[in-house]
């Protein structure tokens, strides 16, 4: 496909994708502030939980997840620890490795982020399903607006009435 073959409905699918994608971003940093977190530690929370490997994660599974040069997730992991959201154990059979773990707090927020993160992702999955399957009646921007989290809130994602984290 060249270029010229690119029809204008491709470029709106496109848009909305990035406005849906853009929406459920800056709901999710909103979330992580409300929780007492950057949305960094969201993020390498979500990491730790989501890890696939035996054991936990090492700092360069870390970095490498949340797309950061290997010092700057020691620096995250360091604010996080610092937090009471994370503990650094040594690695059962190689000593240089550090392994990351949850502590009972960061295993409770994260509980908490997730149950709303994974709504949120099933009304973007129902707006990418209508891009990509070139349904514009679901691919529009309202549809895209509320699979970013602006349900009752603002352009921006955030809710005017209450938080679904805390349900304040």
């Amino acid at each position: 496909m060249t270029t010229a073959d690119f029809s204008q409905q491709d470029f709106e699918r496109l848009f909305d994708f990035r406005v849906a994608l853009r929406g459920f971003q800056r709901w999710s940093e909103h979330q992580a502030r409300t929780a007492g977190l950057t949305h960094v530690q969201h993020q390498l929370l979500v990491a730790i939980k989501g890890h696939r490997g035996t054991g936990p994660p090492a700092i360069g599974d870390l970095a490498g997840y949340l797309l950061l040069r290997p010092h700057s997730a020691v620096e995250l992991v360091d604010r996080a620890a610092a937090a009471g959201l994370v503990r650094r154990t040594a690695d059962d059979t190689d000593g240089r490795i550090v392994r990351v773990t949850l502590t009972g707090y960061g295993d409770r927020i994260v509980r908490q982020l997730t149950k709303a993160h994974l709504e949120r992702l099933r009304d973007l999955a129902g707006v990418l399903d209508g891009l990509v399957a070139g349904d514009r009646s679901t691919g529009d921007c309202e549809s895209a607006a509320v699979a970013g989290g602006n349900r009752r809130g603002d352009a921006h994602g955030r809710h005017a009435d209450r938080n679904t984290t805390t349900g304040r």
